[in-house]
């Protein structure tokens, strides 16, 4: 497959705005490219510009995965308020992808931009971004990047064609204008959707009460905890258990905040809490909670899993630990946040449940800021070792019990429940796959195990890596 084709910003790029605007000067912009003799057509010529136009979109839909690819790659990188949440950026891709489809069938069956309603993920993605308070102006500028990088590659797709350099022209400009309109067009659509959804989103959150949890966890004000603590109906002086609870998006039926209040409802009672837990929504199939105690329970953590597993239809869940006050108030949300961070990047399947007390989950959440990353660290610590096959699975997971008990091989067979001499072999084929001793840089293949462990083939090679 072949790799998009990058034309220079300062010079084809801005060529092919003036095209798109259809400026005076972009006639002479693009011959600067093609040469004198794009603007010059021979007597009698003809060119069947719609068939070149279709062709051309033809071809680009046959990579529609490596062109969509390439235009969310660019926006995540330049734009950070679409990397703010896992879900959040898969939803991107699938915008970005039904976009560029319904462009290029517009431009191969030369359908009117103004009869084109904004693809259905590309609407959902501008309502989850008014619900997570990411600023209308980064979806607009998303929307003016995708089209600058959209035209990149058209430009390497024409470059690439056999056809003469007038016709090429034409070509181009007539791909610029459709994709011009279609951005203008399409990028009004979904501002408006963003606009209704914030304004009801607003209207929706208790608007006092949510605003006022917010400032707590988001900590860049001073709180009045008394004061805080009545306008919000929830004790900020005693101890409190966050919570992070989600449904996955495909199984979306509209009452999942419905459903996130009941449990966590029915979570408080299960669970002794002093007071009313804390509720608040986060989008429209994500919810945050707080789990009130007068004084510290020793098993608060274990009751909340307890509870969860033994629901028939339990959300995905992430704890934090407990803590008192409002420090404690917003680290045990940080905590719960950092935990579901690294269930959905691991891609758990069926309801989760996950506590950052977890043995290895702290050290894991800091590798996951960026999984990519991680993936290549965890590589060349543990080379063939971090093969994504069943082998290697259990190669891994005897090693990291090996080391956690201490390099004992008595310890780790019984943990393991296996044979001392199983152990032994296993952790030799394990040196063996990673190519040199562990004793060299023991707490990165220990790190690089707990990878492994919480992020599963997310950071894992797999056999065409």
């Amino acid at each position: 497959m072949r790799a998009p084709s990058r034309v220079n910003e300062h010079a084809g790029g801005s060529c092919l705005l003036e095209t798109i605007h259809r400026i005076n000067t972009g006639t002479a912009c693009i011959s600067k490219i093609y040469g004198d003799e794009v603007t010059k057509r021979g007597p009698g010529e003809s060119v069947d510009i719609g068939a070149f136009v279709a062709e051309t979109a033809e071809q680009m839909h046959k990579r529609l995965a490596e062109v969509s690819s390439f235009i969310r790659s660019s926006l995540e990188e330049n734009i950070p308020e679409l990397r703010a949440d896992p879900r959040l950026v898969e939803l991107l891709d699938a915008s970005v992808e039904a976009n560029v489809e319904t462009l290029l069938h517009a431009l191969r069956y030369d359908i009117a931009v103004q009869r084109i309603e904004a693809p259905m993920a590309a609407v959902e993605y501008a309502r989850r971004l008014a619900q997570h308070d990411v600023p209308v102006n980064a979806l607009v500028r998303a929307y003016r990047l995708g089209q600058g990088r959209m035209n990149e590659l058209v430009m390497g797709e024409l470059r690439a064609a056999d056809m003469t350099p007038t016709a090429r022209f034409d070509v181009l400009e007539a791909i610029g204008g459709t994709l011009f309109e279609y951005i203008d067009w399409i990028s009004q659509q979904v501002v408006a959707v963003y606009e209704d959804e914030r304004e009801r989103w607003l209207e929706n959150q208790n608007s006092v009460r949510a605003l006022r949890v917010r400032e707590v966890v988001a900590g860049k004000k001073t709180v009045d905890v008394d004061a805080t603590s009545e306008s919000i109906r929830y004790p900020l002086r005693w101890h409190h258990l966050a919570v992070v609870m989600w449904y996955p998006d495909e199984d979306a039926a509209g009452d999942e905040l419905a459903r996130l209040r009941r449990f966590l409802r029915e979570l408080g009672q299960g669970t002794e809490v002093g007071s009313n837990p804390l509720f608040a929504a986060a989008d429209q199939t994500t919810a945050w909670g707080w789990l009130p105690y007068r004084s510290a329970p020793a098993n608060a953590v274990d009751s909340v899993r307890q509870f969860a597993g033994k629901r028939t239809d339990p959300p995905s869940v992430a704890i934090g630990t407990l803590a008192p006050g409002v420090d404690g108030f917003r680290r045990s949300y940080r905590e719960a946040q950092a935990a579901r961070a690294v269930a959905v990047a691991g891609g758990a399947d069926g309801a989760t449940v996950i506590a950052a007390s977890d043995p290895g989950l702290a050290a894991a959440a800091l590798l996951g800021g960026d999984i990519g990353a991680a993936r290549v660290w965890v590589a060349d610590v543990l080379a063939e070792l971090s093969m994504d096959t069943e082998g290697d699975a259990r190669l891994r997971e005897t090693l990291r019990v090996f080391l956690r008990c201490g390099s004992s091989y008595k310890q780790a067979a019984e943990e393991l429940d296996l044979h001392f001499n199983t152990v032994k072999y296993r952790i030799g084929r394990a040196v063996a796959r990673r190519g040199r001793p562990i004793d060299e840089d023991r707490l990165d293949v220990e790190l690089a195990l707990l990878a492994c462990q919480w992020y599963g083939t997310a950071v894992l090679q797999s056999d065409g890596a």
